[in-house]
């Protein structure tokens, strides 16, 4: 078991996910992966978004904790620097090419119940929190 940590990216009532297709599968999931020994979920957080979309981010709140094979935080985050889609982690370099494919996306929020999101109660905490509140945290 190994700790994670993970970002959500909201821009203009989209959310940042990461699509995942593997074993004829297709998924999403919130960008992040594992706390490196000696490293805070927050840095975690922000390296890995890095890694996954080629983007700087500052970090906000933690809005969800999941306990599925170890803790998983799940941080706000806006992006300050970068170009999304453009990340350079192991994840892209095809060196284990049974993991699947990763594809940076943006997913309207409106639709994230109608798609495979994991962990499912994060994506619902996200649909709550942004479809009861126009202008928390969007950015224009």
């Amino acid at each position: 078991m190994r700790d994670r940590a993970g970002v959500i990216l909201v821009e203009n009532n989209h959310v940042a996910l990461i699509k995942r297709i593997r074993n004829d599968s297709v998924y999403y999931v919130f960008p992040g992966g594992g706390i490196d020994e000696g490293e805070d979920p927050k840095t975690a957080a922000k390296r890995e978004a890095f890694e996954e979309l080629g983007v700087t981010v500052n970090i906000s709140e933690c809005v969800s904790k999941v306990e599925f094979n170890g803790t998983q935080y799940f941080f706000l985050a806006e992006i300050f620097d970068g170009t999304f889609g453009t990340g350079q982690g192991e994840e892209y370099t095809g060196v284990n090419s049974d993991r699947g494919t990763y594809l940076p996306t943006w997913i309207d929020i409106e639709n994230l119940s109608n798609l495979d999101v994991k962990p499912r109660e994060v994506a619902i905490k996200v649909q709550s929190i942004f479809n009861n509140s126009t202008d928390y945290f969007f950015r224009e």
